[in-house]
C-alpha cells in the first residue's frame, strides 16, 4: 500500500486562514458601491420621453430595483465600471458606465432610443 502523508494541522489552519482573509478581502472591496443609488436616465429624442429617475440597490456588487415598476439587473465591478439593464413591461435597456464615490455616469441603449445616465447615492 501507498504511504499516507500527513500535514501538520498548523499548516493546514494557516493555509486556511490566509485563504479566508483573501478571500475577505476581495468581498470587501466589491462592496464599496454598495446601498441606494438614485439614477436619472435623459435622452435626447423627444419620442423617447425627457427622463425618469430610477431607484436601485447594490449588495455585493449586485444591483437590483427598488421599485416594483421597474426590474433592474447587473454589476458594478471593483474599480467602478458598470453594466445594467432596466425593464419594465416589453421595454428594456442596457447601460454601460462607470461609478465613482457617490456619483456616476454613462450611457444606456434600447431598441428605438438611447442616452445617458447619471447617479447619485442616497
Amino acid at each position: 500500500m501507498g504511504r499516507v502523508m500527513r500535514l501538520p494541522c498548523k499548516g493546514i489552519f494557516a493555509a486556511i486562514s490566509a485563504i479566508a482573509l483573501l478571500c475577505g478581502q476581495a468581498n470587501a472591496a466589491s462592496t464599496s458601491f454598495d446601498g441606494a443609488w438614485n439614477v436619472r436616465i435623459s435622452s435626447s429624442s423627444e419620442t423617447c420621453g425627457n427622463g425618469a429617475t430610477v431607484a436601485i440597490g447594490i449588495n455585493n456588487g449586485q444591483i437590483a430595483s427598488t421599485s416594483a415598476a421597474v426590474t433592474a439587473s447587473g454589476r458594478v465591478a471593483d474599480a467602478g465600471s458598470i453594466n445594467v439593464t432596466l425593464s419594465t413591461g416589453i421595454k428594456r435597456a442596457v447601460g454601460f458606465g462607470r461609478l465613482s464615490g457617490t456619483s456616476g455616469s454613462g450611457t444606456w441603449r434600447g431598441a428605438l432610443c438611447r442616452g445617458t445616465w447619471t447617479a447619485e447615492r442616497m
